[in-house]
């Protein structure tokens, strides 16, 4: 694993409805949040709304000593380049080369990065996965987002659109179809926005409704760890909350679902970065662009 000298880096996470930003320090392995700030999006108002609410916030957590700033955003967008290429819940965020637009107007490097694979990266460097280089995070919220950390290091795949595990179908025949157009996608059957539509509240699941959700992502699980082969998978988002009995049941049915004889083997935890996960997640990105740029 990386090991960091103490440096000072603006993480910001850019959601639907608010933008957080915060000033980290980083000593040696170890990380925290030194100022936390939250701003409205404004996304209904547009782009040029939602970007100014954006350097309102980069405005208000920079310092002379921040050496870089970090930063993540829903997708779909190209971590390579740093453009923002068309999230649905950010309108009018079409091909915005968000990078250079910061660096333009901060004179400091930045790096943008996919929301989930930088919450992974986080979960790896400093939270549940601490120690491991190998890793699969999993978010279960609104929608199913993954990340996938390869060598201790984000996977972008040739084009830097890997890692997008939510849209991975598995019932290509099912009457649910997800909104990238894809039947059975995990997303579209198993997410909180899926749930909902079934009149499924994930707090108050019954046994047999957690049953039927645990059923579905062991499945996709089982196919992730046949895949990817990874040391540990952690899992975040809103209905990580629900606790053991959704760990308990994922642990158990999970390996059934896989080729993979260490299946069994494979520690499924709840993530530990909870709220700062964005955050703490563009901070990360940040520092490895900084570790990237010493080496």
């Amino acid at each position: 694993m990386l090991s960091y000298q103490a440096v000072l880096v603006l993480g910001v996470d850019i959601g639907g409805t608010k933008i957080a930003s915060g000033q980290v320090e980083s000593l040696g392995t170890d990380i925290r949040v030194k100022e936390l700030l939250t701003f409205p999006t404004c996304a209904a108002a547009g782009y040029r709304a939602s970007l100014e609410q954006l350097y309102k916030a980069v405005d208000y957590g920079l310092s002379p000593e921040v050496a870089a700033i970090g930063i993540c955003a829903p997708g779909p967008l190209n971590p390579k380049t740093g453009t923002v290429l068309n999230p649905p819940n950010l309108p009018g965020w079409c091909n915005i080369p968000l990078a250079a637009l910061m660096e333009d107007r901060y004179g400091l490097p930045c790096c943008v990065e996919n929301d989930a694979n930088a919450a992974g990266l986080a979960e790896t460097k400093f939270g549940a996965a601490r120690g491991y280089s190998h890793v699969l995070y999993v978010t279960l919220s609104t929608g199913i987002g993954t990340g996938i950390i390869i060598n201790g290091h984000i996977y972008h795949g040739k084009n830097g659109a890997a890692g997008e595990g939510g849209h991975v179908s598995i019932d290509y025949r099912s009457p649910a179809i997800c909104n990238c157009g894809v039947p059975g996608c995990i997303e579209a059957l198993a997410s909180g926005i899926a749930l909902a539509g079934r009149g499924i509240v994930p707090e108050e699941m019954t046994s047999g409704q957690l049953d039927e959700v645990t059923t579905m992502l062991s499945a996709w699980l089982g196919g992730m760890i046949s895949m990817l082969d990874p040391e540990i998978i952690v899992v975040g988002g809103g209905m990580s909350q629900i606790g053991e009995p959704l760990f308990d049941r994922l642990r158990v049915m999970t390996p059934k679902r896989s080729i993979n004889q260490f299946a069994s083997e494979t520690p499924i935890v709840p993530a530990l970065l909870a709220s700062n996960a964005g955050v703490l997640g563009a901070a990360s990105v940040a520092l490895d662009l900084l570790h990237r740029a010493l080496h």
